[in-house]
């Protein structure tokens, strides 16, 4: 029983925690319906921040109160800059292109914390009264987590009075349900947009700096910290307070008994929460669909058939890539190779997110499914390569056909959270099962078959692979199948009326695009002979993801193009300093200024061009 109280108690303290975090990200989406991946950024702000003035203020507990409300003030400043100065430029944007301007806004936000404050982890010194104890069931309980446990609920309540006893209020639930309304009756959006996301960023720092007495300021929280409450939000339902404290409690709950019950399964312990009550409950616990603000998205509409002078242009590239061996050296190739890989697995995205209109943040997971599949035919089964490049695509395909049985009903952003809640259940089966897949060691050892194992051989195979089925998700794209795929994605009622299974039809699409990048990872895997369990996390995906964007959902050549653009770029910043910051300058210039992508742009250019 005594064990029970204290995790119960270590549980609530984690919950609360959670909840700080979400609950800013919540109130920004109710109003803004920006999907802020620089949340957990804004948390890394709070932690650092409040490093730097709680380690200059005296000891004792209400310095410590006053410093910890400066940090959140802090925040909150930086939170309405940022506002005032990117987010209220896409508004209007669709939601992955916010995702994509905020995830610049990460990669900045880390280099300017790595310039200001260096790689060490920064903890803060804790005076006696925050190494104090209480006697809880027989047991010590640290008495800084009862503060943190009666935090969560405070904030709650204060947020409650707000939203519902003050006219700000008033205004920010109106807001959210319908804004064009709100701004006929001649209220100030501007403003009231400005003081919610700086109300969301204050939490955010709030949280980051009550997390320094148990923890540090450090470069990497802020991605594992916006993982979590993403994953909180959507159980809870997206811009539901109340749902957001209920995912907390049940999350920080489950954490605190599963890691001594179930040790095995805490690395995925939240993500098959969330795939559970997604499954049952589309919209989370307390969330009801989400009406789009008329005006606030465009059609992802693909666009006709190439004209000739593109398709001219595609075999000039084509030309050069075949001529490629006579001329690159064995580095070049190696690089040219995994350029093709990118392509493929960036094209097999946009298959599902473009004329499928279904979004994946978890997209990586059928790309190590084939990687692996193709390293375990060469070293549990002795096959050779072919038999390994065939098993790959097989294998990822299956795997998504199985996963998008579920996910495929969802739609938005909830679909999204559970492909990255399946690609983390996938991830931690790869790193905890040691004696298949070796763990955090991976499989060494893949390498291509004798007759392959000149580099310009596997290159040019890699280019008949990855190319040839580039080419032919394309050619889906443009027969029948494909025109249905779109006429899902734009009226699923209508597509039903008139004798289209939606569903059906989407889990094809999935298990088309899931194979395409299990092809992807297995040819990845032979060209760099081994594989391991960086190929299923979050970054990867986001890395297609941001390819995808980058070249543009609306244009067939917009996956290619964003492809090779964001690995040439990425290798060529990679070597120079605070890369990171350059890199995510260069993906907030591009969504300000060119929201089509490299290749939405050049097709715009290229029919203000033609004559009339």
């Amino acid at each position: 029983m005594d064990f029970v109280v204290v995790q119960a108690l270590t549980g609530l303290a984690g919950a609360s925690s959670l909840f700080l975090v979400a609950a800013g990200l919540t109130v920004i989406f109710g109003v803004t319906r920006v999907v802020n991946f620089a949340h957990g950024s804004l948390y890394m702000l709070g932690a650092y921040i409040g490093w730097s003035i709680l380690t200059r203020l005296p000891r004792d507990p209400a310095w410590f109160a006053a410093g910890v409300l400066l940090a959140a003030l802090a925040t909150a400043a930086l939170g309405a800059l940022l506002e005032m100065g990117l987010l209220r430029r896409i508004y209007r944007a669709p939601e992955l292109l916010q995702l994509l301007a905020t995830f610049g806004v990460v990669l900045m936000v880390q280099d300017a914390a790595l310039y200001l404050w260096g790689p060490d982890e920064l903890t803060l010194p804790r005076p006696p009264w925050l190494r104090g104890f209480v006697a809880v069931a027989g047991s010590r309980f640290p008495l800084f987590d009862l503060v943190l446990i009666g935090v969560g609920p405070l904030v709650l309540g204060l947020l409650w009075l707000l939203l519902a006893r003050t006219r700000f209020g008033v205004l920010l639930r109106a807001a959210t349900q319908d804004r064009e309304m709100v701004a006929a009756l001649g209220v100030d959006q501007t403003v009231l947009f400005t003081v919610v996301f700086a109300l969301g960023a204050g939490l955010a720092g709030l949280g980051g700096v009550l997390s320094l007495p148990d923890g540090s300021a450090n470069l990497h929280i802020d991605l594992d910290v916006i993982t979590d409450a993403f994953v909180v939000v959507v159980v809870g339902g997206m811009g539901s307070l109340p749902g957001a404290f209920l995912a907390a409690l049940l999350i920080g709950e489950l954490q605190a008994f599963g890691i001594v019950l179930l040790p095995k399964i805490t690395l995925v312990l939240v993500f098959l929460v969330m795939a559970v009550v997604l499954v049952f409950r589309p919209h989370g616990l307390l969330g009801r669909p989400q009406a789009v603000a008329r005006g606030a998205a465009e059609a992802l509409a693909l666009v006709r058939p190439a004209v000739p002078a593109l398709r001219w242009l595609g075999l000039a590239v084509l030309a050069l890539a075949l001529a490629a061996p006579l001329f690159a050296g064995p580095y070049l190739l190696s690089v040219l190779t995994e350029m093709l890989v990118a392509v493929l697995f960036a094209a097999s995205l946009h298959f599902m997110m473009g004329p499928g209109g279904m979004a994946s943040f978890g997209h990586a997971a059928w790309f190590g499914i084939g990687a692996y599949a193709a390293a375990l035919a060469t070293h549990a089964l002795a096959a050779p390569m072919p038999a390994g490049l065939l098993l790959a695509p097989l294998a990822a395909g299956a795997a998504a056909g199985l996963f998008g049985w579920f996910i495929v009903r969802l739609s938005g952003v909830y679909l999204a959270m559970l492909t990255l809640a399946f690609a983390q259940i996938v991830w931690a089966v790869v790193f905890q099962w040691d004696a298949v897949t070796g763990g955090d060691n991976g499989i060494l050892g893949v390498w291509p078959a004798r007759w392959a194992g000149d580099p310009r051989v596997y290159y040019l195979l890699a280019l008949a692979l990855c190319g040839g089925a580039a080419m032919l998700l394309r050619r889906v794209l443009y027969a029948p199948f494909g025109y249905a795929l779109r006429a899902t994605r734009d009226s699923p009622l209508r597509a039903e009326a008139i004798g289209l299974h939606a569903g059906r039809i989407r889990l094809a699409a999935f298990a088309l695009a899931g194979a395409a990048a299990g092809l992807a990872g297995g040819v990845f895997a032979y060209a760099k002979g081994s594989v391991f369990p960086t190929y299923i996390a979050v970054g990867h995906s986001v890395d297609a993801l941001v390819a995808v964007l980058l070249g543009g959902v609306q244009t067939i050549a917009g996956p290619v193009v964003g492809a090779l653009a964001y690995t040439a770029l990425f290798d060529a910043l990679l070597t120079t300093s605070f890369w990171r910051f350059k890199l995510g300058a260069f993906i907030v210039l591009l969504v300000l200024f060119f929201p089509a992508g490299i290749a939405g742009a050049a097709q715009r250019l290229w029919e203000r061009g033609r004559p009339a």
